[in-house]
């Protein structure tokens, strides 16, 4: 009994830390673009006219 005594109020303060948290991501704007984050990963880096461009280059090839 005593342990519940303690788990509770430890149990009410996290569950409310995250509802707070959820909020700050909500008023900063966290949640504005989610489609943008989700096509980022297909914007190319290299340039489209040369695309070993950027990458290390290796020695010239043994005979």
């Amino acid at each position: 009994m005593n342990g519940l005594a303690v788990l509770i109020p430890i149990a009410l303060m996290l569950g409310l830390a995250g509802l707070a948290a959820f909020f700050w991501a909500m008023r900063s704007g966290q949640f504005e673009d989610m489609e943008g984050a989700a096509l980022r990963i297909f914007i190319d880096d290299a340039a489209p006219g040369n695309p070993t461009e950027g990458r290390p280059t290796q020695g010239p090839m043994p005979d």
